[in-house]
């Protein structure tokens, strides 16, 4: 309790210790240490006043250049400030510090900003900086000279992936001065832009216009975001049924086509290479086109890897892999084409087939189904009408994505 109420007492105490001030011209800050306010104004006239708006009844101000306080030069509530000038104010024996600052005085030109070539220019570009920003300080009542840090900022529009295409999104430089940069180096941007110094806060806050400077800029970088879109199965009978995703896995066929995505249009050139490993060493194809197609129809892991370039300064290179599974197949031994949308058709498990032929026969040896599609299967009807219940006789031939070769033979009971 007596450590809350320390606390308590201490901040009425700090709260206490600076008068209360303003100014219906001007903009006060009590973030400086040194003095208790710092005032900023657009332009000080003879109309400008700072008015103690306390309940105090002995007022005096000072300046501080007034070390001992011996000249007051007012007991009124309110006085017409100067410009980089420092102001006791004196409230039955409390003091609080001001420095006023005329901002008009302190504008900062910013003149120019030039974009130029970095060494690496298809990874940062250099912007050289032409800009007159005049040092903003206060000084302390002890005489202690603080220089005030202005923010500035350089803008600019790039490109960002917003997961199905490139979006524009604004990219954003720090600068503080007075240790503003004459060259500041920044990411390039992934298209024509234009670069644009503005600032500072302060000129914000009071409502002025800084003239910004501002350059357009063409760049050589290139960058790319291949994506895929794979052709889907809904057939449940087969196994690691094929999804579009950066991380491919899916049964044999798939049927793919690659997007390379890239920053049009400076990307003039596209190289793409399929490898059958992910060592990127066994090269099976190579295609030149924007957007490319390909079947892969054999088991295994490959590389798609797309490059983009402009003239041949600049070049980006994105890739997905894709697996392809080993194959299997399994026939059931009873089905039950009942209508009930469970197990109505004699058909096989499977996956990575990529050619199959099934015969069904009676008991007589009398064909009486094939087909071809491992996806489908034969659905207990001959020549339309439902087929008489009990034991067939199936033949089955197929060959895997891994060149595996399948014969299988067996009975497959028909259940009504």
């Amino acid at each position: 309790m007596k450590k809350t109420l320390f606390l308590i007492c201490l901040c009425l105490t700090v709260a206490a210790a600076s008068a209360q001030v303003s100014s219906s011209s001007g903009k006060s800050y009590t973030t400086f240490t040194g003095v208790d306010y710092v005032f900023m104004f657009n332009g000080i006239t003879t109309s400008t006043e700072i008015t103690y708006t306390g309940t105090g009844a002995v007022i005096n101000w000072y300046k501080f250049t007034d070390t001992n306080k011996t000249n007051s030069i007012s007991n009124q509530t309110s006085i017409s400030p100067e410009d980089a000038t420092g102001y006791t104010l004196v409230v039955d024996g409390k003091e609080t510090t001001i420095w006023v600052i005329d901002y008009n005085n302190y504008k900062p030109v910013l003149t120019g900003i030039t974009a130029q070539d970095n060494a690496d220019k298809c990874s940062y570009v250099d912007l050289v900086i032409d800009a007159k920003i005049p040092t903003l300080s206060y000084q302390t009542p002890a005489g202690a000279t603080k220089t005030i840090t202005r923010n500035f900022e350089i803008t600019y529009t790039t490109l960002s992936w917003g997961g199905s295409a490139w979006q524009d999104s604004t990219a954003t430089v720090k600068l503080t001065a007075p240790t503003m940069p004459t060259t500041e180096t920044v990411k390039v941007p992934y298209k024509a832009t234009t670069f644009t110094l503005s600032g500072d806060q302060y000129a914000t806050d009071l409502g002025i216009t800084i003239t910004p400077a501002v350059t357009t800029y063409t760049p050589l970088a290139v960058i790319c975001h291949e994506t895929s879109v794979v052709v889907t199965r809904d057939a449940t009978n087969e196994a690691d049924r094929p999804t579009s995703a950066k991380q491919v896995t899916g049964s044999a066929p798939l049927d793919m086509t690659f997007y390379s995505n890239p920053n049009d249009p400076i990307v003039l050139y596209y190289n793409w290479q399929i490898f059958k490993d992910k060592s990127k060493t066994s090269l099976i194809s190579g295609r030149i086109e924007k957007t490319t197609p390909y079947t892969f129809d054999e088991a295994g892991s490959y590389v798609v890897k797309v490059t983009v370039s402009n003239d041949g300064t600049c070049s980006y290179s994105d890739s997905i892999t894709v697996t392809v599974s080993t194959s299997s197949i399994e026939a059931p031994n009873v089905f039950t084409p009942n209508g009930d949308g469970y197990n109505d058709e004699f058909r096989v498990a499977y996956k990575s087939i990529i050619q199959f032929d099934a015969w069904v026969y009676n008991r007589w040896g009398r064909l009486v189904y094939k087909w071809s599609d491992p996806m489908k299967g034969w659905d207990g009807y001959i020549g339309g009408k439902k087929a008489a219940a009990g034991a067939y006789f199936y033949v089955i031939k197929a060959v895997g994505a891994d060149g595996k070769k399948y014969k299988l033979k067996g009975d497959i009971n028909l259940l009504r």
